[in-house]
Order: structure tokens, then C-alpha cells, then sequence
């Protein structure tokens, strides 16, 4: 079978799995921020954008070792099998529907197996394993969770070990959480550039994920936990603590400020970010947290977010187009791939990595 039929069979398979979005995702031109302005993924992105910075070569180095690992090694796109969530949403809720990821070796294999440019988890999942595959697989340590085992809950990112902990178990990266937007969000900025300041000088890469958190947030015209314009101003102070890598979720709606600001004064923004820099399509809306992200010097990779059952291949896939079309940097998708059987997770995370190989998706 000739490799064009491979990738014309590929795109089959992505068109069908869209279903009634293919076309408006597929072939949406975006007349907002031009792709031209962008810092679009390549193989030579770290030579090209962050060879130029103030990291440390070490650093760079770690960066490259992210880029070439895995199915998408050596195309400027990441796909990364993230499991913390064994501290972030218990153990027993996470690993449930499949209980042989209560064993720490069997996230590693999945990330394997499924062609991960990384695995990303704690520092007991990849402590526990780390000389056995931290040299066959880059190791991204997260050091901060919210352990919400305190009652009542409470939502806060708290550190469960130190950056030089993920240096000597091997890792290339550390990444950690911000609460953008809560109460805890001052100590949690100043904590964590810290950190990433120290990984770096300790030439480890960071990677930041900048999510909101106020109930506030939750409003009557929606979810702005997900609103274009605070999402990308939470890249925007995440890129400014130095991280190499944004973490974000995907847009779903737009106007945070604007709804927020509606009864009493919130934050500043702009009318042209509504009516020139972007639109209701949401590639145009990935775009503008690309564009918050140093115009894509920093590399936005979206979540895959919980799973749902049945849908989660078309979800996954769906996501990967709206990033990669958005000049987004790849997908980070845990959940979805990790609670179903093994063989099932490796489909999932190689569709997702099949969007970044098929070249006939296009930036838009």
C-alpha cells in the first residue's frame, strides 16, 4: 500500500470521524490574527524560537528531547499522555474503570505504546519506575496538585516534592498547575515561576498548565472558565512566568470579561478582541490562545479533557484539528486514552497524533 493512500485513508478516517463538522473544521480559512504572524511548529522550532532566548542550552536540549521522541518525532508537534489525576480526582475515581493503572508501570507502557512524545504524572508514578524507562521515555514531573482529600474540599495546587527530586529521577521537564483567577493564585505565581526558574537553571524544560478557578466564573451565560479571552490571558501570565509550554483547555465560548464585568468592574480588555481578533468558530478562538502565547513562541498544547465514553475517539480527534488548524502545538489527553483497555488507549492517542501527521491539515 503506497504511503499517499495511507495518508489519503488517514484523512478518510478523520473526515468520518468529524462527521457534520468536517467541512466547517477542515476547510475553515481564519480572518483574524493571519497565520503568518504566528510562530507556527516545526522540526527546527527550538533552533528557530527558543534558541533565541535567555534558556539555558541544557534547556534547549530538553526541549529537543521532548520534539524527538515518539510518532511525532521531529515534526514540532507533541502528543503527551498526562495521569495525575490518581491526586487531582482520587485514585479510585481515575482508575476504576480500569484498574490496572493503579500500577504506575502500566501508564509508562501506555505512553510507549501509544507513541507519546512524553508521559507526564507524579512524582510517585514516575519515581516508582524511573530506572527502568526514564531513559526510554521523556519523564514530565508535575509538582504541584490539588489533593482534594480535605474537608470540604478545598481547591488548591500545593507542592508534593521539589524540582531537584524531578531532576534526579531523570526528568527532561517539570510542569505544574496555576489557579488563575482564585484566591491562592498570588502564592501559586510566585511559587512556581520560582520553581520553573530553578528547573531551568537545573536545565530541565517547564511546562505550565494555566487553568481559571473561581465559582464566580460559573454564570448564567456560561462556563467562563473556558472563555477565550480569559483562557488567553491566563497563557499570557503563564508564558510570562517562563514556561517553554502552555497547557490549556479548549475554548468553548468567548466575551469572560465582558459577562464578568457586567454588574461590577472586571479586568480590562478590548472591543477588537471580539470584533477583529476572533470569531464563533472555534479554530479562531484556539487562535487567539495561540496568539496570547507570544504570538506561538510558547508552544499551546490543549487538554483532551474527562471522558465521556463512546465519543471519546471523535472528541479527541475533533480537538486535534481545532488545535493544529488554530497553530496550536499539540494535544496533552489522559483520561480518554487511560480509562479503557490498553489496546483501546493506543488507538485513541494514535488518531490524535495522526491529525499532526496527516499534511493535508492545514493552519488555517
Amino acid at each position: 500500500m503506497s504511503t499517499q493512500l495511507k495518508h489519503g485513508e488517514t484523512l478518510a478516517r478523520i473526515e468520518s470521524l468529524l462527521g457534520d463538522e468536517a467541512a466547517s473544521l477542515l476547510e475553515h480559512q481564519s480572518r483574524t490574527i493571519p497565520k503568518e504572524k504566528l510562530h507556527l511548529p516545526g522540526p527546527d522550532f527550538v533552533d528557530r524560537v527558543w534558541a533565541l532566548s535567555d534558556r539555558p542550552t541544557p534547556v534547549l536540549r530538553s526541549l529537543q528531547a521532548l520534539f524527538n521522541h515518539g510518532r511525532l518525532a521531529g515534526t514540532g508537534y507533541l502528543s503527551i499522555l498526562p495521569v495525575d489525576q490518581g491526586v487531582e480526582h482520587s485514585a479510585g475515581a481515575s482508575f476504576a474503570p480500569n484498574p490496572d493503572y493503579f500500577d504506575p508501570e502500566n501508564i509508562v507502557r501506555l505512553a510507549i505504546e501509544g507513541g507519546c512524545n512524553a508521559v507526564a504524572s507524579t512524582f510517585g508514578v514516575l519515581g516508582a519506575v524511573a530506572r527502568k524507562y526514564a531513559h526510554k521515555i521523556p519523564f514530565i514531573v508535575k509538582i504541584n496538585h490539588n489533593e482534594l482529600l480535605t474537608y470540604p474540599n478545598k481547591y488548591d495546587q500545593i507542592l508534593f516534592g521539589t524540582v531537584e527530586q524531578a531532576r534526579d529521577m531523570g526528568a527532561v521537564a517539570v510542569g505544574a498547575t496555576v489557579y488563575f483567577g482564585s484566591e491562592e493564585s498570588t502564592r501559586q505565581i510566585t511559587e512556581i515561576a520560582e520553581a520553573f526558574a530553578y528547573a531551568h537553571e537545573l536545565g530541565m524544560a517547564t511546562i505550565l498548565w494555566c487553568y481559571l478557578r473561581n465559582p464566580k466564573f460559573k454564570t448564567p451565560e456560561g462556563d467562563m472558565h473556558t472563555a477565550a479571552d480569559l483562557t488567553g490571558q491566563a497563557n499570557h501570565l503563564g508564558v510570562t512566568m517562563q514556561a517553554d509550554l502552555i497547557k490549556q483547555k479548549l475554548p468553548e465560548r468567548n466575551g469572560g470579561y465582558l459577562v464578568l464585568g457586567h454588574e461590577s468592574p472586571y479586568g480590562k480588555t478590548n472591543k477588537k478582541v471580539y470584533e477583529e481578533l476572533t470569531s464563533d468558530h472555534p479554530i479562531d478562538l484556539v487562535r487567539y490562545q495561540v496568539a496570547n502565547c507570544y504570538m506561538g513562541r510558547c508552544g499551546l498544547i490543549n487538554s483532551g479533557g474527562e471522558s465521556k465514553g463512546k465519543s471519546d475517539l471523535q472528541e479527541a480527534v475533533r480537538t486535534a484539528v481545532i488545535n493544529k488548524r488554530g497553530g496550536g502545538m499539540g494535544l496533552i489527553s489522559g483520561r480518554k486514552a487511560f480509562q479503557r483497555p490498553m489496546a483501546e488507549g493506543v488507538e485513541l492517542l494514535h488518531a490524535i497524533q495522526d491529525v499532526y501527521l496527516a499534511k493535508e491539515i492545514t493552519v488555517a
